[in-house]
C-alpha cells in the first residue's frame, strides 16, 4: 500500500520560543535582539528555546518592525585602499556580529562624487553610514543627514559629529622612547609632506621625548619632503653627509624608511648595529620585506574600523557619542632596531 505523505513541519515562530522558555513574545524578541532590559537567565533561557525549535527569524520581517535595513555604507577617499580596507575589515567584523552587511564606494578624493554616493546609499535605505579620509588631517562636515554618520581616520571639521582616529602624536613618542631605550642619542627625523598635520604631530611627539631626555636632534629639526623612498634616500644621504655619527633615524611613515635604509646600506652603515631605524604605518608589504625588517607603529586601523563600527551602531540606536574618539597606536619591534653595537 502507498505510504502517506509526511506532514510537512511548519516553522517554529516566536510565539513557540516564548512559550517554551515561559516568558511573553515582547520579552523573547528583546532577547534575541540582544536588549539590555533582559536577564542573564532570561536571555540564556530563550536561546535554548529558540536552539531546540530550530527558530529562525525572518530578517525582512525583522527590518520591516524595525525600521532598519541590515546595511550600513562605508564611503572611502583613500584610492590604494591602503587604509580604508584594514579600516573596512574591522568594520565588517564588528557588523558580522550583528548580521549588518557593508556596503562600500569609493569617492576617489572628489567631493561631489562623495555627495553622489551618499544620495545613493541613503537610496539604499542604509541604517548608518562611515566615511573614511584619505589623510588624517580634519575634512569639511557632511552635515545633517537623516543616519548617523561616523568619520574615520579623518575627522570631521564640525566637533558635534562623531569622528575617530589615530593619535599621531603618541606614534611619534613611541618612537622616541624606544630610540632611547636602544641607547640611541644622536636621533634625526625625516617625514613627509609638511601639509600633512600628522607629519608635524608625529615630529612634535617624538621632540617632546627626545628634548625631555636631552638627546641631540641632528639637522636642528626635522627634514619634511615626500612620503616617498626616494625622499627617504635623498634625506638620508643629507643626514649621514653632515651628521657621520647620527645613530638613529625615525621616519614618517614606512616608505620613508626604505629609501633610508637603502642609502645607510650604500654607505656602508650597519642597520642597527650602527644606526637604528623606525618607521610609521606598519605597512607590512614594505615592513616585513625590508631589509633588515623594519620596527614600524602600528596604527591599528583594524580596531579603528571596529571601534567606528560600534560607535555607528550606538549612534543608530540612540546613542550618539559626539566628539572626536582616539585609538591608541603601538610600536611593533622588529630588526631595524636594537642596541648599539661599540
Amino acid at each position: 500500500m502507498p505510504t502517506k505523505p509526511e506532514k510537512k513541519r511548519r516553522p517554529a515562530t516566536l510565539a513557540d520560543v516564548a512559550q517554551m522558555a515561559g516568558v511573553s513574545i515582547a520579552t523573547a524578541s528583546k532577547a534575541l535582539n540582544g536588549r539590555s532590559q533582559v536577564k542573564a537567565e532570561t536571555r540564556a533561557r530563550v536561546f535554548a528555546a529558540a536552539e531546540q525549535l530550530k527558530f529562525s527569524p525572518n530578517a525582512m520581517a525583522q527590518n520591516l518592525i524595525s525600521g532598519r535595513s541590515g546595511t550600513i555604507g562605508l564611503v572611502t577617499h583613500d584610492l590604494e585602499g591602503r587604509f580604508s580596507i584594514p579600516t573596512l575589515m574591522g568594520a565588517e567584523d564588528a557588523a558580522g556580529n550583528g548580521r549588518t552587511s557593508v556596503l562600500l564606494c569609493d569617492a576617489r578624493g572628489d567631493a561631489l562624487r562623495e555627495k553622489y554616493h551618499v544620495q545613493t546609499l541613503l537610496g539604499r535605505r542604509i541604517d548608518g553610514l562611515i566615511v573614511v579620509g584619505a589623510r588624517p588631517d580634519p575634512r569639511p562636515s557632511l552635515g545633517p543627514l537623516p543616519v548617523p554618520v561616523v568619520y574615520a581616520y579623518a575627522p570631521s571639521e564640525n566637533p558635534h559629529d562623531t569622528s575617530i582616529v589615530t593619535d599621531n602624536r603618541l606614534g611619534g613618542r613611541q618612537a622616541a622612547e624606544h630610540m632611547l631605550a636602544c641607547g640611541r642619542r644622536r636621533i634625526a627625523l625625516i617625514t613627509g609632506d609638511a601639509d600633512y598635520g600628522a607629519a608635524h604631530d608625529r615630529v612634535d611627539g617624538a621632540r617632546e621625548v627626545l628634548d625631555a631626555a636631552g638627546a641631540e636632534i641632528v639637522q636642528g629639526d626635522a627634514l619634511y619632503g615626500a612620503w616617498s623612498e626616494e625622499w627617504g634616500r635623498t634625506a638620508a644621504g643629507l643626514v649621514v653627509a653632515q651628521h657621520p655619527d647620527v645613530d638613529g633615524i625615525i621616519c614618517g611613515s614606512d616608505q620613508i624608511a626604505r629609501g633610508v635604509l637603502d642609502t645607510l646600506r650604500e654607505t656602508g652603515r650597519k642597520v642597527p648595529d650602527d644606526v637604528a631605524v623606525t618607521g610609521h604605518d606598519n605597512w607590512e608589504i614594505l615592513a616585513l620585506n625590508a631589509r633588515p625588517q623594519l620596527t614600524s607603529i602600528d596604527m591599528r586601523l583594524e580596531e579603528l574600523g571596529r571601534q567606528a563600527a560600534a560607535l555607528l551602531f550606538d549612534a543608530i540606536g540612540g546613542r550618539a557619542d559626539e566628539g572626536v574618539h582616539v585609538v591608541a597606536p603601538r610600536l611593533i619591534p622588529r630588526a631595524s632596531t636594537g642596541p648599539r653595537v661599540a
